[in-house]
């Protein structure tokens, strides 16, 4: 099963395949960048002041800088998840993975972590005294004007939602916040966030403002780097694909833009297709 969708330059949207929500997976990292962007625009969050009690910033944060661990590499973790098992308690999870053991200075390298993200989560709910759901809806989805997206938190929460061949997962598992919606609606929320819609243009700018990750480099992605919540180019923004992708059980989603082009494509992993991969050719080719 697919679903993809395309937004041209005057907002016309193509749209085809699955018309459910989907798990945004790690696109939910963008929303949450958005959010709290939004919160720092607000006045509510210094993105460059020490988050309290700790030894990063929002910035470090939100661009994977922090030292923090990911969970991904824990086979219990995995194991546990496939077998069906209700997701650990945070504070389980973070002791774990030796979550108060940073793996490098803030700001002077970089890894990927699902751990970071969850404290950008806990920041958002602090800074914006909601909970995260409400927090998202109030901050990015009701303005960016998308009516599907929503966070899932429990079983009950993937009713209706198209998960592939998966039966039974819980959306704890994603520690960060799991948000479902349709793949057109990921479109638009990357669309209108791109055109100045949601964030401040300085805020924006500084979403876009970079580390390159020549060690991740491939045929794909040449000059890969990534900002807040955004994977980007290293060199040239306007002439590579700026957004996220995301993966979980069951399926996989990417979601970009390039000028003033948006495409998105979700996927079931036994489909044997690389959304990304076909984003990236819709996006040089101007369709699917």
């Amino acid at each position: 099963m697919e679903a993809r969708v395309l937004v041209r330059q005057d907002g016309k949207t193509d749209a085809g395949g699955v018309s459910d929500p989907v798990p945004w997976w790690s696109l939910t990292k963008t929303a949450l960048a958005i959010a709290l962007l939004r919160l720092s625009d607000y006045g509510r969050v210094s993105l460059d002041e020490p988050v309290e009690g700790e030894p990063y910033t929002p910035v470090q944060l939100l661009r994977h800088e922090a030292g923090l661990p990911d969970y991904g590499s824990l086979p219990s973790y995995h194991a546990d998840v496939e077998a069906g098992r209700p997701p650990w308690s945070t504070n389980d999870l973070l002791k774990a993975v030796e979550a108060e053991r940073p793996r490098y200075v803030p700001g002077r390298d970089w890894a990927y972590s699902n751990v970071g993200y969850l404290k950008v989560a806990q920041l958002i709910e602090r800074a914006s005294g909601l909970q995260l759901a409400d927090a998202l809806t109030d901050m990015v989805f009701s303005p960016a004007k998308i009516t599907t997206a929503r966070l899932a938190t429990t079983p009950d929460d993937l009713g209706g939602v198209c998960m592939g061949d998966v039966v039974g997962y819980h959306p704890g598992w994603v520690y960060h916040g799991l948000v479902v919606g349709t793949v057109v609606d990921a479109a638009r929320l990357l669309h209108g966030l791109l055109r100045g819609a949601l964030v401040k243009p300085e805020t924006l700018i500084r979403m876009l403002d970079r580390r390159p990750l020549p060690q991740l480099r491939s045929e794909l992605r040449p000059d890969p780097a990534y900002g807040l919540g955004l994977m980007v180019s290293a060199t040239n923004l306007l002439n590579h694909p700026v957004g996220h992708s995301g993966s979980g059980p069951g399926s996989q989603i990417a979601v970009y833009a390039q000028r003033e082009t948006t495409s998105a494509m979700w996927a079931t992993t036994t489909s044997g297709t690389d959304p990304e991969a076909e984003v990236f050719r819709c996006l040089r080719n101007g369709r699917f």
